[in-house]
């Protein structure tokens, strides 16, 4: 597999590379690329024939979007480029600021049609194009109808302002229910979903992945290396390192568990197997699971990329991908115990059933 095995993304027509450029670094921040790697970064990607370019109008206060604009218009790929970003956290602050002062304009965040129309406007004008390619709810508001938010991006993908949209960080219900709605109406609806997803993150398997693949929405993982917790870079009696877990982070220390430290294990063994980084057997592993169809990767330097697109020419055994799954294993959830093989068995006398979309 190369980044150009592209593939549909969800039950769409939009056509993407199976690894997509995460462009959070770029732009003014601790662990960001400078303007000269970020560029070096891009070139790259596109040079290894990636079309997917992923950034959001908080990144870097929307510098990220700024400069993706800059880099398509310098090198004259626009029509080449999917493009995608992203609305919903508050643009008066940056989301952990807005959420500890208590204050600012509310109708400067969340999915409601006010804001929605805000926030496109001004990625637009960063990015210096009149239509996204894609248009990511960034996280749901908890607040705002579904009804609202279909009729509200569909009314812009009706106006040329879009051409898809998608979810990210949201309850599995809300965007089946979004894409209920949207196909009951015949209007247009999400076409992918983008949740955290690795090797230690995979309760998304429970509700999510099974909602995205019946309602034909592509599943598009983030982090998933974890935050850089498998790369190797951490060792379970010293966990300082020098990657993005050893300071302030999202993740705090929730990576640092023993059963983490036990998958990875198990992932450096498969990786040393393989002769190659454990970062690109983790990315191959979750680049195969059953309904991905991008996943999502950022760098903060040209050679981190490299490496990470290397992980297309992964291949896992059989016996590797089964290692990595039993050590991986999610804890057993409601949700999954009602479709497992014991409860079919039980319910159709004893035979083993498969369904038609496994």
């Amino acid at each position: 597999m190369s980044l150009t095995s592209y593939r549909t993304l969800g039950r769409s027509g939009l056509v993407v590379s199976p690894i997509a450029l995460g462009t959070m670094t770029f732009g003014p921040g601790g662990w960001n690329a400078d303007d000269t790697a970020a560029r070096t970064i891009f070139d790259a990607y596109r040079q290894a024939g990636g079309n997917f370019i992923d950034t959001a109008d908080i990144y870097s206060g929307g510098g990220s979007e700024s400069l993706v604009g800059q880099f398509i218009r310098d090198t004259g790929s626009r029509d080449e480029v999917v493009l995608s970003t992203k609305f919903a956290f508050n643009a008066s602050a940056s989301p952990l600021a807005a959420a500890q002062a208590g204050a600012g304009n509310p109708n400067a965040g969340g999915a409601g049609a006010k804001n929605i129309h805000r926030a496109l406007e001004g990625s637009l004008r960063r990015l210096g194009t009149d239509t996204i390619d894609l248009y990511w709810m960034h996280i749901w508001d908890g607040v705002t109808p579904v009804e609202e938010i279909v009729q509200t991006l569909g009314d812009l993908v009706r106006a040329g302002k879009i051409r898809y949209y998608a979810f990210s960080d949201m309850p599995a219900w809300l965007a089946m229910k979004a894409a209920t709605i949207a196909a009951e109406r015949r209007v247009p609806g999400p076409v992918a979903i983008q949740v955290e997803y690795s090797l230690v993150a995979r309760d998304v398997e429970s509700e999510h992945v099974p909602a995205a693949r019946e309602a034909g929405m592509g599943v598009m993982p983030w982090s998933p290396l974890a935050g850089g917790f498998l790369t190797g870079k951490y060792r379970r009696e010293d966990t300082s390192g020098s990657g993005r877990l050893s300071g302030p982070n999202p993740f705090g220390n929730s990576k640092f568990t023993s059963r983490n430290w036990d998958v990875l294990a198990v992932l450096n063994s498969v990786a040393a197997e393989h002769g190659r980084p454990a970062a690109q057997v983790a990315l191959a592993w979750v680049m195969a699971r059953p309904g991905v169809a991008s996943t999502l990767i950022g760098a903060s330097k040209p050679e981190q990329l490299a490496s990470n697109i290397a992980a297309a020419d992964v291949i896992l055994s059989e016996d590797q991908t089964r290692r990595l799954d039993e050590v991986s294993a999610p804890p057993p959830s409601f949700s999954a115990g009602l479709t497992s093989s014991m409860i079919r068995r039980m319910v159709f006398g004893g035979n083993d059933v498969t369904g038609w979309a496994e």
